[in-house]
């Protein structure tokens, strides 16, 4: 990446379309945010788009307000996608070295790579990722980079990630539609990886749970290698509709009670210089929710905040991390993850999030916000920026690509200019020099 260039991240997601806007130093290559924009989404149902103008006039305000805050315009973005249709499995290729007797090449690499993407799929289906988790150098395996490795038989497993052919062509044709060149569409799950994620709990092991608005991201990492990709159709806005219909209250006025019973049970657990008895007092004074002070003025005048926690949230969340745990048993990895849960997304604040994703699944768990970050960093600490800031990252790393990322190489051959009249002039000459 050239210095000075801006790097542009939108994350489409049910609830909102995020758009950040980073510079890198022309002295340095470090990457500052200098713009952020979050606007409600329409037309985006479960993470899918089902109407396509109303997609493209949510998206068209988030890049145009994050652009004010830049004072810069963006001609090129990485876009996320996320929802029930990405699907994933490991693959592998196998080829023969090109020079036996000399050293594995990158083009090696890329053509293996190809062989383990040569994969049947129905025509509905279209891989986003191929990403290579390990390489096998003729016996010995678990090598990362085989590059510049004597051998004669070289293989690679791949991890694919799929997704529906529609829900790809509607992205890029929302995003195309205003005027904005596609650098790459990132898995969701994937781009969240590379923000929350530390490279020691790859290593050992990990499962990261991005909980969006319409759909749940599972995406786990096993030797420090991605594993397993998948989307659940259930997110926090399911929490919301769940209040709304318990408390028989409007959506938007559910989604301020929800919102109030994370922010006060954050509040009690901040109070961990107080006595247990004092805690306990809070936390019956803080029971009874008074629906006026929340700005909610339909029938209802109070709440129970256990009776709420207990009796609606808690099952759905419950619910929620079963199916994760189902999902885990079946690719046979919950005994492959010793670090456990990390748990992000707009819907990783809520209500005993983090104490039920120990409890079913048995495993640690922690919430996970993004880092390592410079500039607007007050407006992107929260999980729910965590696929946004996420896509910046991949996009730092992608912007050095090598074979071995698994990514499409795009390579300009310069040709030396031919001055033909010049050439002609001398081949007359050389013949004239034979005549008599």
């Amino acid at each position: 990446m050239a210095k000075g260039n801006s790097l542009a991240a939108i994350d489409i997601g049910t609830e909102k379309i995020c758009t950040i806007i980073a510079h890198q130093s022309e002295e340095t290559d470090k990457l500052t945010v200098v713009g952020v924009a979050s606007t409600p989404s329409k037309g985006i149902r479960k993470s899918q788009i089902v109407d396509l103008e109303e997609a493209i006039q949510s998206i068209t305000s988030s890049v145009e307000s994050a652009e004010r805050m830049a004072g810069d315009s963006i001609s090129s973005a990485y876009i996320s996608i996320s929802g029930s249709h990405i699907a994933s499995q490991n693959s592998k290729g196998v080829v023969a070295v090109s020079d036996p007797d000399g050293e594995i090449t990158p083009s090696d690499i890329s053509r293996v790579i190809e062989a383990a993407r040569a994969v049947s799929l129905p025509s509905a289906r279209e891989i986003i990722h191929v990403i290579p988790r390990d390489f096998t150098v003729d016996s010995q395996t678990g090598i990362k980079d085989p590059v510049g490795m004597p051998g004669i038989r070289l293989e690679a497993e791949a991890h694919l990630i799929t997704a529906s052919a529609t829900a790809v062509k509607n992205t890029i044709k929302c995003v195309s539609e205003i005027g904005i060149d596609i650098k790459d569409i990132v898995f969701a799950g994937l781009a969240s990886s590379y923000s929350v994620l530390s490279e020691t709990e790859k290593e050992l092991g990990v499962v990261l749970v991005d909980i969006g608005g319409g759909s749940t991201s599972i995406t786990a990492f096993v030797e420090g290698a991605i594993a397993y990709s998948a989307v659940i159709p259930v997110g926090a806005k399911n929490i919301t509709n769940d209040l709304a219909i318990g408390m028989r209250l409007s959506l938007a006025s559910a989604e301020k009670v929800k919102l109030y019973l994370s922010k006060t049970q954050e509040e009690i657990k901040g109070g961990g210089a107080l006595r247990p008895a004092d805690i306990s007092r809070i936390k019956k004074e803080r029971d009874t929710i008074d629906l006026a002070k929340l700005g909610i003025t339909e029938d209802n005048t109070v709440a129970s905040a256990k009776s709420l926690i207990d009796g609606i949230i808690r099952p759905r969340v419950t619910e929620m991390f079963s199916m994760v745990k189902d999902h885990l048993k079946d690719a046979g990895l919950l005994d492959s993850i010793p670090a456990g849960l990390v748990i992000t997304g707009g819907g990783a604040d809520t209500v005993s999030a983090v104490e039920l994703a120990k409890r079913v699944l048995g495993l640690p768990a922690r919430v996970g916000i993004p880092e390592d970050l410079n500039g607007l960093v007050d407006e992107l600490s929260s999980p729910a920026f965590a696929t946004a800031t996420g896509l910046i990252a991949y996009a730092v790393k992608s912007n050095d690509v090598s074979p071995v990322s698994g990514k499409r190489v795009k390579m300009s051959l310069k040709l030396p200019t031919v001055k033909f009249d010049s050439l002609y002039k001398k081949l007359i000459d050389l013949i004239k020099s034979f005549l008599p």
